[in-house]
């Protein structure tokens, strides 16, 4: 039977080495999350082979499978964020150390795994009722590598 320390279903990260390093910085950026599990081979001081984790209760694993595959854009993890200052803070952890800004909220974090770290303001931006604010705010944002709530608002409200 499934519960919460053993979900049915997770996400498999693949990653080429060091996904345990990885798990561990992600763990320590999402408020709520946790290390799970880590699967070592018999017999040696070896690093992982599967780690299970999970963010914001959200559960992954990631695979030390080495460089047969490489992750993506095609699939990234999102997080909305409450306000300017968290937004701030989880965009210059993960694209320090290697990591690379790319358009519209979205970045490339030092492991190669693609997130994208949204305000929930800009969501509710993005589908307001309103076509032609949300289209002024859509505008600004397509300007934007990091999403800069301010910024976007007043597009929203027309005022700049």
């Amino acid at each position: 039977m499934s519960n919460a320390t053993d979900p049915r279903i997770r996400t498999c990260l693949w990653m080429e080495k060091d996904g345990e390093t990885a798990a561990q910085f992600y763990t320590s950026l999402i408020p709520g999350s946790a290390m799970q599990d880590q699967d070592r081979f018999k017999g040696g001081d070896t690093p992982a082979m599967v780690v299970n984790f999970h963010l914001g209760g959200t559960p992954y694993m990631i695979l030390n499978g080495g460089p047969h595959f490489t992750l993506s854009p095609a699939a990234s993890i999102m997080v909305l964020t409450d306000d300017q200052a968290e937004t701030d803070r989880l965009w210059d952890a993960l694209t320090a150390d290697g990591g690379q800004e790319s358009q519209c909220g979205w970045l490339i974090d030092p492991w190669g795994l693609s997130w994208q770290i949204t305000p929930r303001e800009v969501m509710q931006m993005n589908f307001s009722d309103d076509p032609e604010a949300s289209e002024r705010a859509r505008q600004a944002m397509y300007q934007m590598k990091k999403l800069d709530i301010a910024v976007m608002r007043a597009a929203f409200e027309g005022k700049t």
